[in-house]
Parts: structure tokens; C-alpha cells; sequence
């Protein structure tokens, strides 16, 4: 019988290890760069467990990247919206929260941008998976300006480009970030990112007027 103690590895706990060992390795090293050995020995389970729980290499990487986009989506949408009162204040607050992951030891850049600069076919699971993430988060960030938008009166339509710059900056905060090892990048995308609000409000204010007059 299993105890608590047992080192013998249970069917769930060998594959969590596996995703585990493959997200740390993946995320830190690279796809190509990362063999099944390097992820089975850190894992601590045996060779079997790998071919047990998943058909090859790339599928424990696309599961890998599944199970981090569900973490890291509930971690960057809990931080915004906790410092964020205001549909303003939360598009604003994003960046806050991507500058306390620059300044994080385990920040290596964007893992979904990572990965998709690793495999060519557009179609490829993991490519699918990294573009999943980004339509995940466009779609937070995207509710974000709906909000913004109607708080300030804007055109409606106004939102879906504002959500896609909005991704811009966040993508390019992250690349600035990896490459140049600085965290503020962070906010000089938010110093960016406040004149596009506030032009947006601008430009709505002035096109009332005119209608009005």
C-alpha cells in the first residue's frame, strides 16, 4: 500500500513530474536544446513512465505549455485585477505586474514566443498551443478596453484595436526585457501605453462636441 512516504511513483504523480521537469528545462533551455533523457532524469521517474504518459517529445511539450498557460493566464489576470480599481487603472496595471516577473530568477522571456520561434509549421501542435495563449490573452486584455471604452464614452469599435496594441506593447515589454536583461522595460511600455488612453479619450471628447454642435 502507498503511503505518503512511498518514493514509488503513482500514475498522476509521474506525469506531473514529467511536465514539471520538461516546462523547467523547455522554458529555461529550449525545445531543441532539451532531450527526453535531460527531462526523464530530472523528473526522477523512469524511462517507461515518459512512453506511459505521452507519445513523443512533442506531446509532453504542447502538454507542458497547456498546463503553463492555464497558470501563468490565472497569475497575470489575479495580479491585474488586483491592483487595478478601474478599467484604466487595470490596462495600466498589467505592466506592473509583468515588471515584478522581469525582476523574478526564473524570468526567461515569453514561453509561447519561445517556443513558436522553434517550430516552423504554423500547424504544429505546440505553434497551435503558443497561439492559443496569446488569443487567451488578447481576449483579457481585450475585455479590459471594452470596459475602458465605455467608461470614457469612446466608440465601441475603438476597443478591438486598442486590445491589439495593448498586446503589442506587452509582447515587446516581455522581448525588451529577455534581451536587454533590464525589468524596466516593464514600465517604459506603460509610459507608452498612458498617451494611447488618453489620445483615445481625446479624440472621443472632441468627436462629441462636434456632434453636439
Amino acid at each position: 500500500m502507498a503511503t505518503p512516504d512511498d518514493t514509488q511513483d503513482t500514475a498522476g504523480s509521474a506525469r506531473e513530474r514529467l511536465l514539471d521537469a520538461a516546462e523547467a528545462l523547455i522554458y529555461a533551455g529550449g525545445i531543441h536544446a532539451t532531450g527526453v533523457d535531460a527531462i526523464v532524469r530530472q523528473s526522477g521517474t523512469a524511462r517507461k513512465s515518459f512512453y506511459t504518459h505521452f507519445e513523443s517529445k512533442d506531446a509532453l511539450v504542447a502538454a507542458a505549455l497547456e498546463r503553463r498557460d492555464e497558470r501563468w493566464m490565472k497569475w497575470f489576470i489575479e495580479g491585474t485585477l488586483r491592483r487595478g480599481k478601474n478599467p484604466r487603472a487595470r490596462l495600466l496595471a498589467m505592466f506592473d505586474v509583468l515588471r515584478e516577473w522581469f525582476v523574478s530568477d526564473d524570468f526567461h522571456g515569453c514561453a509561447f514566443l519561445n517556443a513558436a520561434g522553434e517550430i516552423a509549421s504554423p500547424d504544429d501542435p505546440i505553434r497551435v498551443v503558443a497561439r492559443e495563449h496569446k488569443e487567451r490573452l488578447l481576449e483579457f486584455v481585450r475585455v479590459q478596453c471594452d470596459e475602458y471604452v465605455a467608461a470614457t464614452g469612446e466608440d465601441s469599435r475603438r476597443a478591438a484595436r486598442l486590445s491589439r496594441q495593448w498586446l503589442i506593447l506587452i509582447d515587446g515589454a516581455i522581448g525588451v526585457a529577455l534581451v536587454s536583461g533590464d525589468a524596466d522595460a516593464a514600465l517604459d511600455a506603460r509610459a507608452a501605453a498612458g498617451p494611447l488612453l488618453d489620445s483615445a479619450s481625446a479624440s472621443s471628447r472632441s468627436s462629441n462636441r462636434r456632434a453636439s454642435t
